[in-house]
Formats: C-alpha cells, sequence, structure tokens
C-alpha cells in the first residue's frame, strides 16, 4: 500500500507522526466506457466551454463564483484557511463509539506509526482499547477540512472520516409512523423474529455476490455462451394480516 497522506495525531502535547493509508477498496468490477460501434474507449476531456479545446491539467484552477464574477483560489488560500491543520490530526475530545450514529460514516484510513513515534502510538492505541472510547478530531486531507474518529481496530489506530452535522438533511419532510398503532401481540411477534434471525456478526459471511455472478457473466460470453438471468420470485403471505404474516416468518427457516 501507498500512504496518501503523512503528519501527525496530536494528542494533548503529544505529537505522533503517522502516514495514513486507504483501509477501503472497491469490490465493484472495473468496467470500460466504449463506442458500441468499434468498442473504442470513451475518453473524458477537460473542455475549455468558450473555446472547445482540451486544456492541460496544469492550467486548471479552481474558483468560487461571487456575485458576477470568479474568486480564483491557489494552493496558499488552502493552506492559509486551516494552516495548523494541514499536517496534524488534533484529537478534540473522546466520546464513546456508539454514539455516533451510522449516517455520519463515511470512509476509513489505517495509520502507521513513523519509527520516532511508535511509543506514543501504542500508548494512544492501548489507552482506547482500555478505555473503550473513541476520540473526535479534524484533519485537511486534499484541500478540504475533514471530521474523523479515531478508534482501534486489531492492534492499529484508525481514523474514520464521519460527516459534518450540516452535511446530514432534515427529516423534516420524511412521514413518520408516528400514528400507527401497534398490538402487543404483533410486538411480540416481531421481537421473536428478530431474536430467531439474531446472529454475531461476522462481516466475511456477507460476499459482493452481483460482481462475482457479473464476472462469470463476462467469462461466459468470452467463450461464446449466452448468459442465464436468473429469475428470483419473491416469498409472499398467503395472509395480508401483518400478525399472520408475522407468524408466518417465524415458521419458514431463513434460507428454505
Amino acid at each position: 500500500m501507498r500512504s496518501i497522506w503523512k503528519g501527525s495525531i496530536g494528542f494533548g502535547l503529544v505529537n505522533i507522526p503517522v502516514k495514513l493509508y486507504s483501509g477501503v477498496q472497491n469490490s465493484n468490477l472495473d468496467l470500460d466506457m466504449l463506442d458500441e460501434r468499434d468498442h473504442a474507449k470513451i475518453r473524458f476531456l477537460r473542455v475549455n466551454e468558450n473555446t472547445q479545446k482540451e486544456v492541460p491539467y496544469d492550467k486548471i484552477v479552481r474558483g468560487y463564483f461571487l456575485k458576477d464574477r470568479y474568486i480564483i483560489l491557489d494552493k496558499h488560500d488552502f493552506e492559509e484557511a486551516a494552516p495548523e491543520k494541514t499536517k496534524i490530526i488534533e484529537l478534540e475530545n473522546f466520546v464513546d463509539i456508539k454514539d455516533i450514529s451510522p449516517i455520519y460514516y463515511e470512509t476509513s484510513y489505517y495509520t502507521e506509526p513513523e519509527k520516532q513515534g511508535r511509543k506514543a502510538y501504542a500508548l494512544l492505541l492501548k489507552a482506547l482499547e482500555k478505555s473503550g472510547k473513541a476520540g473526535v478530531a479534524r484533519f485537511v486531507l486534499r484541500n478540504s477540512e475533514n471530521l474523523c474518529v479515531i478508534h482501534p481496530l486489531h492492534n492499529v489506530i484508525v481514523v474514520t472520516k464521519i460527516r459534518f452535522d450540516q452535511e446530514i438533511r432534515s427529516l423534516s419532510d420524511i412521514t413518520t409512523v408516528d400514528d400507527i398503532n401497534i398490538t402487543k401481540k404483533e410486538m411480540d411477534v416481531g421481537l421473536a423474529l428478530i431474536k430467531q434471525y439474531s446472529a454475531k456478526f461476522d462481516l466475511s459471511s456477507f460476499k459482493d455476490d452481483y460482481s462475482d455472478e457479473l464476472l462469470k457473466i463476462i467469462k461466459a460470453k468470452a467463450k461464446g455462451k449466452r448468459a442465464t438471468v436468473k429469475k428470483i420470485k419473491p416469498q409472499k403471505a398467503s395472509s395480508d394480516d401483518l400478525y399472520d404474516q408475522l407468524m408466518q416468518s417465524l415458521t419458514t427457516k431463513k434460507g428454505a
């Protein structure tokens, strides 16, 4: 793996020099866009909308449209916006990770300590494990400020980006079910159904079946074979009554 960021984790007055590595990868198949007529690759060009000519990458700048014109920003401007955060992940407080809603999570990065910071890194890692807490911090990555949670995983400190509060849309336009009455017997069977399907979470038991099946189809087509489209019939309850549906679900074996 190649590091994507170098800096430090600020733990009080202790700076822990680290490298960041992407902790996730895409499981989707890498499909190219082609011209249907001759299967030539489609190129995406950065084109000047006035001249219709391609713009070299080193001539592209970033700007913000303000009132009637663009204000152009350079590297210095981005660094000036948060100079103290460009090379440090500053721990601001510690929280119970269970208090952070899953809707906030984005992506995760592994950290690796530089040689001179290994002892401080080990201390922070073991302190997080023993306390059961996670650190909340901010840092700058690719010219944007990110909020993150710092937590231990398999003897490594992980930095997981989370969304800012203003990035979460309001629920005010969503129709809720506050006015729906659930009877006690319906609730009892619903809880029993959850218990029947409960299991210890094992991520390795969940596979990207779609990509696997798509790859099988690709290999079959490469041999001149026709792809077989699976027809899946959804299971239906024999009654429209919620309680009856729940009871039928209890007596139907999962995966049957």
